[in-house]
């Protein structure tokens, strides 16, 4: 990722902004080294295929990749800017890539910004000790068996956008000489070890498109060139290229294809990143679930990745894949999480299909890198299954039994994905067809006897959890929720925030929206009432309270009144009314 880091992640990709429409348990075995390699060859394959691949010098680009499924980012460590601890994580050991090799990953991605310990004149020199813990850390993953992919990360931001400028010459040869050092550096490591040019390559906001398609060919070029003369194993080492920001849309494509074809060289593999539908990555907008529109970017980019490159053989990494906003273990769920269990599912699935070898990007919250437990098993778990199946969804995986309301039957869609419903389960216990529910095609109805059952006591909150379970893949988890209408209460801050006491009763915060009295929209985008959670507002369940921001309040206008209205969940919404008095920001309830 590129920019600045939020705690757990790395900042988020501004090109993601410029493309937004405006308009918008059943167990799972890990697969074998053979049976992913397989799958990322053969986009109907579920089955193992009869050897492992052997990056030798004779292994091609395709081959290697496809052996590299799927694969796991050390994100937020050497590429954290000015050191490895900055971010948050912890010194890399080589516990780290047996914790993720022993959860079936086949390949390791490690992000490197190189500036903090290199020269900034000519000749450009990176500090040897710097050097040798990278080194270090390469050869602890590939100790392990790891493939490995190793780039220059930040410094795509920090200098070398700056080749579109006048600083041209001197950009392209700091660029040179960091590539240089590092391919002699490790120029006889196992073929194992890839190299990828440069990360989400981005260039000076005045620079011409026509400029910009110039700067990265010439940089992968010149990577290129560098690379293969430099000896040792690097004459025949699989090398990944990015497009500009290593996009997956058609022209940028396009523009690489046309790169890699000239190069002439059958140890080429492209390399793209994928963070979804900005407005459901961040929850902006209203793309509170994962909707047709945002299953139909995914599908829509991985066919124009096959299209591309996979169709006319070259091979494509996914460098990083996940959301921007989820999981965040420092933050309330920016997601809901069954909406985002639903997006790596999927995810999975159209890789799979598509020939394309993912790369999970890992901030920390994903692996827990203090205790090398992993944060969310059946998270961990949905992802492994995708590798090699689909699993079964369902239109929401929340049950809300409201307090004002007899426990009534509930409904939902059952999302198959291929398979069969197998049943219901409570733990070890299975729930009774007929009885506790009924399903009738791909819909599910809970009876009210189950739901009073499962609801005990109706304290406001998760009352009990069960599971859908179906052929293969992980089962879906329901969470039966009691709760009541959310309370707010009058309250006066500055700018810089405000805090609205809230009771919410058991509901749970999906979407704030905003709107002036004449019913334009408030906040900072004029196209859409909705704000962006945990940016302009965010909920603190345990203190209850939801704040509003600074990044929200300071772009309000002085003396109107703004209506807010903060959605649930559970389909309740309440109103709530903020006003501005130069510094003074005031809170009253409907």
């Amino acid at each position: 990722m590129t920019g600045r880091p939020r705690p757990g992640r790395a900042g988020r990709r501004l090109w993601l902004l410029v493309s937004l429409p405006l308009v918008l348990i059943t167990a799972v075995g890990v697969p074998s080294a053979s049976a992913l390699a397989d799958t990322a060859t053969n986009p109907v394959a579920n089955t193992t295929a009869s050897t492992t691949v052997d990056a030798d010098a004779r292994t091609g680009a395709r081959a290697v990749v496809a052996a590299m499924q799927p694969s796991w980012n050390l994100g937020n460590t050497l590429d954290a800017i000015p050191n490895e601890t900055a971010w948050g994580n912890p010194l890399t050991t080589k516990t780290v890539f047996d914790t993720v090799r022993a959860a079936g990953y086949r390949s390791v991605r490690i992000p490197v910004t190189w500036s903090n310990a290199q020269a900034t004149t000519a000749p450009y020199t990176i500090d040897p000790t710097y050097m040798a813990r990278v080194k270090q850390v390469v050869d602890w993953a590939i100790s392990d068996g790891l493939y490995v992919d190793l780039n220059v990360h930040h410094d795509s931001w920090q200098w070398i956008k700056n080749i579109t400028t006048a600083d041209h010459d001197a950009v392209l040869a700091r660029f040179d000489s960091t590539w240089q050092q590092i391919a002699a550096a490790f120029k006889d490591e196992p073929r194992k070890l890839l190299f990828e040019s440069v990360n989400e390559p981005q260039f000076s906001d005045n620079a011409t498109d026509a400029q910009k398609t110039r700067a990265m060919d010439e940089l992968n070029t010149s990577f290129h060139t560098i690379v293969r003369k430099s000896g040792g194993r690097n004459a025949t080492r699989v090398l990944l290229l990015p497009d500009q920001n290593t996009s997956p849309t058609p022209q940028k494509m396009s523009e690489l294809y046309t790169t890699i074809t000239k190069l002439h060289d059958p140890n080429l593999g492209a390399t793209v990143h994928y963070y979804s539908f900005w407005p459901f990555s961040v929850n902006n907008g209203g793309f509170t679930t994962y909707n047709q529109q945002t299953q139909q970017d995914l599908i829509d980019d991985f066919t124009a990745v096959h299209d591309v490159f996979v169709a006319k053989g070259i091979p494509v990494y996914l460098g990083e894949y996940g959301t921007l906003s989820y999981p965040d273990f420092t933050k309330p769920d920016q997601i809901e999480r069954g909406e985002a269990f639903k997006y790596f599912e999927q995810l999975g699935y159209e890789a799979r299909i598509n020939g394309i070898t993912t790369s999970l990007w890992d901030a920390g919250s994903f692996l827990n890198r203090n205790t090398l437990q992993w944060r969310d098993p059946e998270l961990t778990a949905l992802i492994r299954a995708s590798w090699h199946t689909r699993s079964g969804t369902a239109s929401t995986d929340q049950v809300f039994l409201p307090k004002s309301a007899p426990v009534a039957a509930h409904t939902v869609t059952l999302n198959l994905n291929g398979l069969s419903f197998r049943g219901l389960w409570q733990g070890h216990t299975r729930l009774r067809p007929g009885v506790d529910y009924a399903v009738s095609g791909d819909q599910l109805t809970l009876t009210p006897s189950l739901l009073t059952r499962l609801g005990g006591d109706r304290a406001n909150g998760e009352n009990a959890t069960f599971q859908a379970r179906f052929s293969r893949g992980v089962p879906w988890t329901f969470h039966v929720i009691s709760n009541d209408l959310p309370v707010q209460s009058d309250a006066t801050g500055t700018i810089s925030s405000l805090t609205i006491p809230t009771q919410f009763k058991g509901d749970v915060l999906a979407t704030m929206e905003s709107r002036y009295a004449d019913g334009s929209n408030a906040g900072p985008y004029s196209w859409t009432p909705y704000q962006e959670f945990n940016t302009h507002f965010t909920p603190d369940y345990p203190h209850g309270a939801i704040r509003l921001t600074s990044d929200y309040l300071k772009t309000l206008t002085d003396g109107s009144t703004v209506t807010l209205k903060f959605d649930f969940w559970s389909g309740a919404s309440v109103t709530y009314h903020v006003t501005r008095s130069g510094d003074t920001v005031t809170g009253t309830v409907s």
